[in-house]
Order: C-alpha cells, then sequence, then structure tokens
C-alpha cells in the first residue's frame, strides 16, 4: 500500500518515464476519446465527481496515471493498493480505515492495480464496501472485466476502455521527454524523425515501451562534447528489430498484410511466410495477423474447408496466450494451412450480393408465414398463417417462400464445388430443383 507522497517523481535518478508522468489532464497524452473537451471521464475528473470506475486496456496506455492525476485532483483520501502483493488481510485492514474515515463524513478512493489478479473472494470483499460509499474504487486491468472481474462488483463500476496510443501521440511524447526539464531538456540530444518513428512503430502504443525504449538509446548514444548522438546502429539494437522502416499505420503495412492474403490465396505458402516474417520482424502486432488469417478462413476458404476457421481462431488464441516471439509458429502453422486448403469465395460473394439487396429494399416485409403469432391480433392478421414446420415433412424441408416476395427468385449463396463444397453444391442443387418442381407444376 502507497500514499499520495510516493506518486512524486521529481528524482531525475528514477526512469524516464517514471520522471514524466503527468500531473494534470491538460499533459496527458491519448485517449481524447475519453479525456477530449466535453468527454465524459475529463469532466468527470474535473467535477471530482468520481464513481467506482474500471480502466480496460494494454499497458503503458496510462491507467495508472490517470489514477495518479484523479488522486491529486479529488478530495477523498487516497490509497494505491497492488493486487500482486495484496491479499484478504490487506483488504480488511483498508476496509475498515475506509468505513472509520466514512464514518467521519471522508471519503475514500481507493485504486487497485492489476484488479484482475484478485480471485473471487477477494474481490467480493470490496462489494459491501463499494454498495456503503466506505471507498470509491478505481480498478485498472489489461484483462476484459467481463471475464475476470465478478459481475456484482463490475455492475456498480463504470468501464472505460483505454485504448494503445497511436503513432503521433508516441512521437508527441518522445518529442517532450526531449524538451521536458524532467527529461532531456538540459541536455542537447542529436535524433532524427525517422529514429523518433522507429521508436514509435516498436512501441506498438505502449507509452513506457516508448519512453524506456528512447532512454536505453539515448544513454547508449554516441558521446561528443555537449551532445549525445542517437546512431541508426544503437537504435537497431534498442529495439531488436531487422527493419526500422515499417509503419504499421503507413502504406507499408497495407502492402504486406496484402502481399500476405494474396500469397494465401494463390495457394502459395512459401511466398505467405515470408510476407509473415516480414510483418512480425517488422513488429506487427500478431493478433492483428491472426485477425485477417479469421476473415481469409471464412472469405477465401469458406465451406470448402470448414476446419479452416478452427485453424485461424486457433491460431488467434495461441497468440493470445504466448505472444511473440514463440506465436510465429502458430501463425505460420494457420498460414501454410490456409494456403494449401481448398478455395472457395462463395460465402462472400453470397453476402455482398445479400447486402447490396438489403440496402436497395430496406423495407421489404418479412413474409407473413414466417412471423411469430404470441398474441390474439397477430393471429387475426394471419401472422404465422401457412408455416409448415419442416420436421414434420419426410424430406426435412419445406415448399414455403421465406424471402420477401420483390426476391423471391434469387439466389445468393453458390457453391464453388471446391473441397467440401462440392457435396454442399450437390445438395443444395437438388434442393433447389425440389421446391421448384412443386412451384411449376
Amino acid at each position: 500500500m502507497e500514499q499520495l507522497s510516493l506518486f512524486d517523481s521529481d528524482n531525475l535518478s528514477a526512469p524516464l518515464a517514471s520522471r514524466l508522468r503527468p500531473d494534470t489532464l491538460s499533459d496527458f497524452v491519448g485517449q481524447s476519446h475519453l479525456l477530449g473537451e466535453g468527454k465524459l471521464l475529463s469532466r468527470i475528473i474535473e467535477s471530482d465527481q468520481i464513481p467506482s470506475m474500471i480502466f480496460w486496456g494494454p499497458p503503458g496506455v496510462g491507467k495508472t496515471t490517470l489514477a495518479n492525476i484523479i488522486a491529486k485532483k479529488t478530495h477523498a483520501s487516497f490509497i494505491n493498493f497492488s493486487a500482486v502483493t495484496s491479499g484478504i488481510r490487506e483488504i480488511k485492514e483498508v476496509m475498515e480505515r475506509a468505513e472509520n474515515a466514512r464514518c467521519l463524513g471522508q471519503k475514500t478512493l481507493l485504486f487497485v492495480d492489476e484488479i484482475h489478479r484478485f480471485n473471487k473472494a477477494q474481490q467480493d470483499a470490496f462489494l459491501p464496501y463499494v454498495e456503503k460509499g466506505s471507498i470509491i474504487l478505481i480498478g485498472a486491468t489489461t484483462e476484459n472485466p467481463s471475464f475476470e472481474i465478478n459481475s456484482a462488483l463490475l455492475s456498480r463500476c463504470r468501464v472505460f476502455v483505454l485504448k494503445g496510443l497511436g503513432t503521433d501521440d508516441l512521437i508527441r511524447l518522445l518529442q517532450n521527454a526531449l524538451s521536458s526539464p524532467a527529461g532531456y531538456g538540459h541536455t542537447k540530444i542529436a535524433i532524427t524523425p525517422k529514429q523518433l518513428a522507429a521508436i514509435a512503430a516498436f512501441s506498438d502504443g505502449d507509452a513506457r515501451v516508448a519512453l524506456n525504449t528512447l532512454e536505453t538509446a539515448i544513454t547508449n548514444g554516441s558521446v561528443s562534447p555537449g551532445c549525445i548522438t542517437v546512431t541508426d546502429e544503437c537504435l537497431t539494437q534498442c529495439i531488436s528489430r531487422k527493419s526500422l522502416l515499417y509503419d504499421k499505420n503507413g502504406e507499408e503495412h497495407y502492402n504486406l498484410i496484402s502481399a500476405l492474403h494474396k500469397s494465401m490465396r494463390n495457394t502459395d505458402p512459401d511466398a505467405a511466410l515470408y510476407w509473415l516474417s516480414r510483418m512480425l520482424e517488422g513488429g506487427e502486432d500478431p493478433l492483428y495477423i491472426a485477425r485477417r488469417l479469421i476473415r481469409f478462413a471464412s472469405e477465401d476458404v469458406g465451406l470448402a474447408d470448414s476446419n479452416a476457421l478452427t485453424v485461424a481462431v486457433n491460431a488467434y488464441q495461441a497468440s493470445h496466450f504466448i505472444g511473440m516471439p514463440e506465436c510465429s509458429v502458430n501463425l505460420s502453422e494457420a498460414v501454410v494451412y490456409l494456403s494449401l486448403a481448398p478455395k472457395s469465395n462463395a460465402l462472400y460473394t453470397a453476402y455482398e450480393k445479400c447486402l447490396r439487396d438489403a440496402r436497395q429494399t430496406p423495407a421489404e416485409p418479412v413474409p407473413l408465414q414466417i412471423r411469430n403469432a404470441p398474441t390474439r391480433l397477430m393471429e387475426e392478421l394471419h401472422y404465422g398463417e401457412g408455416y409448415l414446420y419442416a420436421h414434420d415433412t419426410p424430406e426435412k424441408m419445406a415448399r414455403m417462400q421465406c424471402l420477401p416476395d420483390s426476391l423471391k427468385d434469387r439466389t445468393y449463396y453458390n457453391p464453388d464445388g471446391e473441397g467440401a463444397e462440392k457435396a454442399l453444391k450437390e445438395k443444395l442443387e437438388a434442393v433447389r430443383r425440389w421446391k421448384a418442381a412443386d412451384l411449376s407444376s
């Protein structure tokens, strides 16, 4: 447990990220969707009307920093509490102090870092005190609170989702570090915009990583009278990436993901693996690549091999569990499987056709025979009249119109006949012939 005084970071021997931690919202970088002018979180903080809340976001995006700013802004007693080092005994001690303070008319604001690390019993210990108002709870977590926070506790907290910092935000943060008296404002540092952009790209939205990387690069820079120069060679060693020029938000990002996608579509596993390695070496988020593989599995393979989607989703989960560099082999497995799988874009084209019709005919009514009729009025209006229950027929399907009248002859899904779609194609053609036969007789 730490009291507010421990947030002071004027010591220039402290890590750069600690020295530059902002004290006010005006100095805070990023999260404009929450802290922009007129946004809810900024209004809550400025008015000191702090509810219990959860900050959910990846590492290094400002969760603890926001707690620090609130600590300096609020009139409540502030306690910093770590889920890593604290147990039930420490929780009870803090709750007793908070309850005593409440009886004296004082509010207690409790910040719990990594709240997802508390088990159910530990989280339950907070609940009665949150309900009574003995404490205002602020929790920080990198995990989805829907899964990691007890529903009873979560229902009493506002959840604010913090995003990874954009490249522009990170570059601004790095430039501030170079000019701030708390950073390198008293030292001449020779570092190029290209090098700052490389650090920002490597940091993957994490402000702490960006500042630590800058600090390491400067510490190991070339020293000359009155100046420290950051060389490309030094920076390459600091970020441990082969390519300094890969911009995850720029043209090269889209060029490489396009190359990966089209190589898999063209059944070229060698090229696909090469483009995968280029992206990973350039610092691309493996989960972004895994999401693209999931899309590819349905868009370009589809029901020609329905296991492709399972492989892609498994690759995403494996990448989430173990991260880089270990997950590179999981992504490689999925890329090769998808490259060699039979290809069909029938699902993709079917949905695109449906989408065009849905946009052009947005008010098409649902046919009466397939509407539900839960009330007598709906029955009187002929809802559900003529409905045929497919399970009651020998064929397990009925000759019944399910599309709106204006679209009743449309066909959307037309399997290519590749892989497992060969059997689906034959079945669908037989079904359509059977339904058409009765309609034409």
